[in-house]
């Protein structure tokens, strides 16, 4: 293959990629304010009643009334793309809120989201032993992103094959195997 097909297929490639990247529609997209931040947002929400933002966390709870249904979420930065970033940095929590059911199943603690919304001002709740002061934010596009559940096992193929149990694969460690995940018993042929 001559140099100059490959480098269209890159880019090609890459454009395609690109393109894959965005969650949220580009109409959502263009309604946000990129001057909000979520710190300013939470000192005044009242300053930018109105105004959209893009925000993105792990869900805490999710309540329904007959009203619609509400999710509480813990504030995480997001990256370029939209993607929840280091969610062990959080600059607080906010309130999504939708007219529809939002289904607890979905939308279950633990999970990320990103979001664009509607800001309506702050809600006054009772957290833990505190009144604690959350910014709502009316849902216009939400997305949930999908979950490796962990806590079931190992992510590998069921069943897996036996290497896969052994840390020291095909021999590369020397000395005697003192230390096994569980698994299969591990067999020499």
């Amino acid at each position: 293959m001559n140099r100059s097909f490959r480098l269209v297929m890159m880019v090609l490639a890459c454009v395609v990629l690109a393109a894959c990247t965005r969650v949220l529609s580009d109409e959502a997209r263009r309604l946000v304010d990129p001057t909000v931040t979520f710190a300013g947002l939470k000192a005044n929400p009242d300053a930018f009643l109105g105004k959209y933002v893009m925000l993105g966390g792990v869900i805490v709870d999710t309540k329904n009334n007959s009203d619609g249904g509400q999710i509480e979420v813990m504030q995480v930065g997001l990256d370029e793309s939209g993607i929840p970033g280091d969610t062990f940095r959080s600059e607080g929590r906010f309130l999504a809120t939708s007219a529809q059911f939002l289904d607890a199943v979905i939308f279950k603690p633990g999970r990320l989201v990103t979001l664009v919304g509607e800001i309506k001002g702050k809600k006054v709740q009772p957290l833990d032993e505190v009144n604690y002061s959350y910014p709502v934010v009316a849902i216009k596009e939400i997305h949930v992103w999908k979950s490796q559940d962990y806590d079931s096992g190992y992510p590998y193929p069921t069943p897996a094959p036996y290497y896969y149990y052994d840390p020291y694969w095909y021999g590369f460690w020397p000395g005697p195997y003192w230390y096994r995940p569980l698994g299969p018993a591990y067999r020499r042929w």
